[in-house]
């Protein structure tokens, strides 16, 4: 499992977007999570899945609503992270509000999820390989806080948790 001190998978994450700008077409577009992360500090937190009770009710809402506390402590940008495909991503954000305050990544082949050691098999709920839930603050590309959860919890992933911890740095 990664660690605080290691840097990211070397994989790469998809977003969609509503509107082209920034020579991005709409989507799904394609990010190197090294490049992505470089230079920046990131909020990041992954879940098992869009549209699911507590990631829709609690997790995503969290950061959503934390994302200028998020900013005011240094954070360039907050990433949620989850085994969808970059329409679903893209659909569960504009539900959610995220947008210009989270950006809802794709990690649709769980790539990332398996590289981080942070897979959840719910193959036996219908769901197959998924990505566990958890939070990180990243600098740079390398883990400076790693906040994993039991199964079934939602106790240190939330955003109140990952901003003191930004802000504490």
């Amino acid at each position: 499992m990664i660690k605080v001190g290691d840097k990211l998978p070397a994989t790469t994450l998809f977003e969609y977007f509503d509107v082209e700008g920034e020579g991005c077409s709409i989507g799904p577009n394609a990010f190197e999570v090294a490049k992505a992360s470089a230079g920046k500090t990131i909020a990041l937190f992954a879940l098992p899945g869009a549209y699911t009770p507590t990631c829709s009710a609690k997790h995503v809402p969290g950061y959503v609503s934390k994302a200028d506390e998020f900013k005011a402590a240094g954070v360039d940008e907050i990433w949620c992270l989850s085994v969808n495909d970059a329409f679903v991503m893209g659909a569960w954000g504009r539900e959610q509000g995220a947008a210009g305050k989270v950006r809802m990544m794709a990690d649709g082949s769980a790539a990332f999820a398996t590289a981080a050691g942070l897979t959840l098999d719910l193959t036996a709920r219908g769901m197959g390989v998924r990505s566990n839930r958890y939070s990180m603050l990243v600098v740079d590309g390398v883990v400076k806080t790693l906040n994993v959860e039991g199964p079934g919890k939602f106790e240190v992933s939330d955003a109140d948790t990952l901003l003191a911890q930004a802000k504490a740095r």
